[in-house]
């Protein structure tokens, strides 16, 4: 690239992204839309969290790169149609930074980033979380009284993300819906317990899953072997599922890190037993579920 030397790696990134879109750059990048990239954006989030929980750092640094060009991508387009650009992006992130960590940067921030006192530091994870939370609670609290007549974002395929005029405020406005049902889970219903709709006790919150999984058990004994769920068994699965979600948010578990565990320990399991089998001369899709429990316990044992 011509004057390569003189960019810095994110200029010369926002320059071949500016260039993919122009008219005679690239025909895919060129037809993509916001709501096109999405997939994109969510399947290279995961790429990273894959690449942490692996400990691979190079694929790391590749994928964080790959997520970078998802927000340059979105930032280009939205540039095109004179909405934002990358700048007022940094800028956005860089100004809730700030605003978010008063015991850092003072209430209004120190200038370019500098703390304003070693005392107002001196605040533990856990007091800051709770800072974090207040602060996001009162910025919802501004967005919801703000005007409602301002244009809605339309992407150049005419897809519009307006939101109601009619729409009433709620603590639980902001939670994204595109987030995984497991993760949107706890996040509600951490927003319900900030403002007291929460059990008092851990061991009330493992109550209502043993409760949950009840109803489950009587729905499911009121169904015909082999039928297709009811609209009550996909109803009260829905219920267990969230109640072992809140159990895990009361016991400052992250729900989805737990089930990716969990995952893994059956994945890694599961293939001991093919291979165990396989040791043994035999197919385990062949035996019997007696044979093929005696194998899972017998990988269990050599942990």
């Amino acid at each position: 690239m011509t004057g390569r030397t003189q960019l810095t790696r994110m200029q010369e990134l926002l320059a071949i992204m500016a260039r993919l879109r122009a008219a005679d750059g690239c025909p895919w990048d060129r037809e993509q839309t916001p709501a096109s990239l999405v997939p994109h954006t969510i399947e290279e989030a995961y790429e990273v969290a894959d690449a942490v929980e692996r400990g691979d750092v190079q694929h790391l640094k590749d994928e964080l790169g790959d997520l970078l060009f998802q927000v340059v991508f979105q930032a280009q387009i939205a540039h095109e149609a004179d909405q934002f650009d990358f700048e007022a992006v940094a800028g956005a992130i860089c100004d809730k930074l700030l605003r978010r960590h008063p015991h850092v940067f003072g209430e209004q921030g120190g200038e370019q980033g500098e703390a304003t006192s070693p005392r107002q530091a001196q605040v533990s994870a856990a007091e800051q979380s709770v800072i974090w939370e207040d602060i996001k609670a009162r910025e919802r609290a501004a967005s919801a009284g703000a005007p409602r007549d301002v244009a809605p974002f339309v992407d150049p395929a005419g897809h519009s993300a307006a939101r109601k005029a009619d729409h009433q405020a709620s603590h639980l406005d902001g939670v994204p819906k595109a987030l995984p049902a497991l993760i949107r889970a706890c996040k509600i219903s951490k927003r319900a317990a900030r403002v007291g709709f929460d059990f008092e006790h851990v061991g009330q919150t493992a109550d209502k899953v043993t409760e949950e999984l009840a109803e489950v058990r009587e729905a499911a004994a009121r169904i015909a072997p082999e039928a297709s769920p009811s609209p009550e068994i996909f109803e009260e699965i829905g219920d267990l599922l969230f109640a072992a979600a809140n159990l895990a948010r009361k016991l400052n578990v992250d729900a989805e890190a737990a089930l990716r565990g969990a995952n893994a320990k059956f994945e890694r399991r599961f293939r001991a037993m093919e291979a165990l089998a396989m040791q043994h001369g035999e197919l385990f899709a062949e035996l019997g579920l007696d044979a093929q429990e005696k194998l899972w316990q017998a990988v269990k044992r050599g942990e």
